[in-house]
């Protein structure tokens, strides 16, 4: 075979391609304009033939994709992405500059989508719908495995790699593919070449488990004869290598008809959405093929000399972020690499050379700044745009609006967003995310605040991904603007919410999303479950969230007296259920309902700052729980240490009944086990190390009872008191530990009252107090001079 069996006359021009190759791309280029055919024919879904048109808007930059959706079910889609470098788009875009017709060929998505959903049905592998980039490069739309398919599936780069000697078919694909050259001799010769090699693997493995692919061809062959009747010789056809060998043999047409008779279809929706260099990477979880998309379109960009220019980003980048990169490093990095690729027998260097040139002479042998590299330039994070005049749903428009308005641009690259919600624009941004969130859109997810917890603040991370689109297009059914879709979709979902905890959920997110609209369903739906709602577990999950309502309505000027309501009266229900509930229970219960003990204290403290809510009538109530819980015999012992530990924080406990309380726990009629579980509940959490640091009798009280426990029995509380000494942070480990070596009781009483506290030194360290007093003039000004001697005597005290 030869380059002229291409150009025979009555032949179709078969170029057959690497999907997101830029050799490949290169290669399209030189040959269309080598031959210049009447109509270009491209592997794709026909539906989008309307759409060519708006590939040559301005406004219209890669990479992008065509996505189909099935129109009574949105969430059924399939992406056929197109980047820069891609051939499917160079040819796509030598079309519109030509005036040449442009028409995709591939399958209808109508019979790809109605393939998915009966493949779910009928029990078969379900796919997300999303596309699947062939290893021949073409663009296979949908799900991959078929009923047709065969036991082996072969990979035809990775067997013509493999005859090559090589042992990595992206190498083997550099070598001979992107580092050759496009356009230099006959433009037609590479397409030749890669057609001669794929007849071979046809012949010896057929369809090589794509059987689908058998389907495929069949109608790219029907649309082929089409057009030659069209435009007769003049026909050129952009496709995965993989196909020409079965596009280039003879059938007759009524074969490929009966191949496609009796296809299942769905009514569908094409448009173009934005996508990423991100989701072309196998790094980002899309099987497009390439592991480097940055690297792939700097390859096609660059007009020569592609690793001095890759190296010279490379610099840029680490230079950025305050890396010491000079144009030294770059000329010996590019010595570098062409040696590896001289050693190597490459032709040119390649990525891995690049990489590992940039690793010795410019990381110096770290692969932390490789990895920021990697991140940023061989993947990359660009996002396309699509024009503003593509099909789109109209939530998908008012979106946009919002967007626009807002001015939050969606971007690939993953970035903070500090909101103040006493700000206009902030709120607004808050409750647009928040919107989004609720319909399933999460572009944005919240945060912790760096700046404080305060809730007039809010951090977000956003980051736009592809199938964002698809989730637009899929919450397009709840309402045609942002707010009337969320407030519909929150309606719907608190009807059909199954848990007490969801509703209250629910309630948090229609304040935080500015619902006015949803909440009175859901209040309706709120007060319905908790009245039926008898588990004192479900109630105590709840009333967090309301609390938490209640304070982002008053932030942010909503409405909240009906909560308020909702809250007490939960509260309420809570106070009387709790003592019952927490009697008898086992191990695991018991450690459970802490949490939930824990949860609706923080819940009231919090209900305090409400001014809606009747604070004292509750609190006074919680602290009589608490102290019943505390006393009653049949309480697990986690749950009766906790109880006094959290009168004691709230200054309703003295120290000294508390030691009574734990003296009690602790005496020897109590089994090891239940006095390990007191001690857990008491000390355990935040500030549970210092209260033994600093109160010398409850320490007392448990390096007592520690000792005193019985050989055969302590095997059995060290796991439950390793659990909790082992949560405290270093300091308070350390301060503990030398306690236990001293022993309490035997610290000299003159240097504790000195020192104030265990751990300092004894006496009063004068020069060490005189140091601080330029810091405290500085502070203070210059008039406190008068009064340095007393500033010395409190610096020392």
């Amino acid at each position: 075979m030869n380059g002229s069996r291409a150009r025979d006359a009555g032949q179709p021009l078969l170029l057959g391609v690497r999907h997101h190759g830029p050799g490949s791309a290169k290669a399209v280029r030189a040959a269309l304009e080598a031959s210049r055919p009447r109509v270009v024919l491209i592997e794709g879904p026909p539906e989008a033939d309307p759409l060519v048109p708006l590939a040559a808007a301005e406004d219209m930059r890669p990479p992008v994709a065509l996505l189909a959706h099935a129109v009574d079910e949105p969430g059924r889609s399939a992406f056929w992405p197109l980047a820069g470098f891609s051939p499917e788009w160079v040819a796509l875009r030598w079309a519109l500059e030509h005036g040449v017709p442009a028409r995709f060929i591939d399958l209808p998505a109508a019979h790809t989508l109605a393939w998915e959903r009966d493949e779910k049905d009928g029990g078969g592998e379900d796919t997300d719908g999303g596309e699947k980039d062939g290893e021949d490069g073409g663009m296979d739309a949908g799900a991959e495995q078929d009923a047709l398919d065969e036991d082996v599936r072969v990979d035809p780069l990775g067997v013509l790699a493999d005859t090559a000697g090589y042992d990595d078919a992206e190498r083997w694909w550099e070598d001979v593919v992107e580092h050759r050259g496009a356009g230099k001799g006959d433009a037609l010769a590479p397409f030749t070449a890669l057609e001669e090699a794929m007849t071979a693997l046809r012949e010896t493995y057929g369809s090589g488990g794509h059987g689908r692919d058998l389907i495929r061809e069949a109608h790219m062959r029907l649309r082929i004869r089409d057009a030659q009747r069209e435009f007769e010789d003049g026909v050129a056809v952009v496709c995965g290598a993989w196909h020409v060998p079965a596009l280039r043999r003879r059938t007759g047409v009524t074969a490929d008809r009966a191949l496609l008779k009796g296809l299942p279809k769905v009514k569908t929706d094409v448009t173009w959405v934005p996508w990423t260099h991100r989701r072309l990477s196998r790094a980002g979880g899309y099987g497009a093929g390439i592991d480097s998309p940055g690297w792939y379109a700097h390859l096609f960009a660059a007009p020569d000399r592609p690793v001095e220019r890759w190296l010279t980003k490379v610099a840029g980048l680490l230079r950025a972020e305050d890396r010491t990169v000079s144009p030294g490093h770059v000329i010996e990095a590019v010595r570098l690499a062409e040696t590896l690729a001289a050693l190597r027998g490459r032709p040119l260097p390649g990525l891995g050379e690049a990489t590992d040139a940039v690793r010795a002479v410019m990381c110096e042998g770290s692969d932390v700044p490789l990895a920021l590299v990697h991140d940023r330039l061989v993947v990359g994070d660009v996002l396309g745009e699509v024009p503003h005049t593509v099909p789109a749903v109209p939530l998908q428009r008012d979106l946009e609006r919002t967007q626009r308005r807002l001015r939050l641009r969606p971007e690939a690259a993953e970035r903070e967003l500090d909101l103040d919600l006493r700000e206009e624009t902030g709120a607004e941004r808050s409750r647009l995310l928040h919107r989004l969130r609720l319909l399933g859109i999460d572009w944005g997810r919240p945060a912790a605040a760096r700046s404080g917890t305060g809730t007039f603040r809010e951090t977000w991370r956003l980051r736009w991904e592809p199938e964002l689109a698809v989730r637009t297009a899929e919450a397009g059914v709840w309402g045609t603007t942002v707010l009337a879709a969320a407030t519909a979709k929150a309606e719907a979902d608190a009807v059909a919410a199954r848990g007490l905890a969801d509703v209250t959920a629910l309630a948090e997110h229609c304040l935080l999303a500015a619902l006015p609209d949803a909440l009175p369903v859901v209040m309706r739906v709120l007060a319905d479950r908790a009245a039926l709602d008898t588990d004192v577990a479900h109630l105590a999950q709840a009333l967090p969230a309301l609390v938490r309502s209640l304070r982002y309505g008053d932030v942010r000027g909503t409405g909240t007296a009906a909560l308020a309501e909702v809250a007490a009266g939960l509260a309420e229900r809570v106070f009387v259920g709790l003592p019952p509930a927490c009697a008898g229970l086992d191990a695991d219960a018991a450690e459970e309902m802490r949490g939930h003990v824990d949860a609706v204290h923080g819940a009231l403290s919090l209900l305090g700052d409400v001014p809606a809510a009747p604070d004292g009538r509750l609190r006074a109530r919680w602290r009589a729980v608490l102290r019943t819980l505390s006393a009653r015999d049949t309480v697990p012992g986690v749950l009766r240490g906790r109880a006094v530990r959290l009168l004691l924080d709230e200054g309703e406990l003295a120290q000294a009944e508390a030691a009574r309380f734990m003296g009690l726990a602790l005496s020897p009629g109590t089994p090891p086990a239940d006095a390990a579980a007191w001690i857990e509940g008491f000390v355990g959490g935040s500030g549970g190390g210092l209260l033994l640091v600093h109160d010398e009798r409850l320490f007392g009280l448990v390096d007592r009872w520690l000792t005193a426990v019985p050989t055969e029995a302590f095997t059995d509380v060290l796991p439950l008191l390793r659990r909790t000494f082992s949560a405290y942070e270093s300091g308070v480990r350390r301060t503990l530990g030398e306690l236990v070596r001293r022993g309490p009781g035997r610290r000299d009483r003159t240097d504790t009252a000195a020192a104030g506290a265990p751990g300092f030194g004894p006496g009063v360290d004068e020069a060490r107090a005189d140091a601080v007093l330029p810091v405290l003039r500085l502070l203070l000004g210059p008039d406190c001079d008068e009064g340095t001697r007393g500033e010395r005597v409190e610096v020392r005290r």
